[in-house]
């Protein structure tokens, strides 16, 4: 798997109370979750770059108040329309 290499200041650690590895892992989420909110990337995908099974992305989408459902309004309708 490629590497990749962010240079960050001290206190943005100190500010969320991660080490290292902790704030690395909840930027590759919260990457994740705003990708797939904004319908940039699927939900499987989005769980594959968080690094997270799809159910615990899934709770990732809960934590942070994203719904797992992302559909603009004509995919609801036409969801809708279907299931009658």
């Amino acid at each position: 798997m490629p590497e990749l290499t962010v240079e960050l200041p001290e206190s943005a650690f100190a500010a969320l109370r991660k080490d290292p590895g902790e704030f690395a892992s909840e930027m590759r989420i919260a990457a994740a979750v705003k990708w797939y909110e904004l319908g940039m990337i699927s939900q499987e995908k989005a769980a594959e770059i968080a690094g997270l099974s799809r159910a615990h992305f899934i709770m990732a989408l809960n934590r942070l108040h994203v719904s797992p459902l992302q559909y603009s309004p004509v995919e609801l309708r036409e969801e809708l329309q279907d299931a009658d």
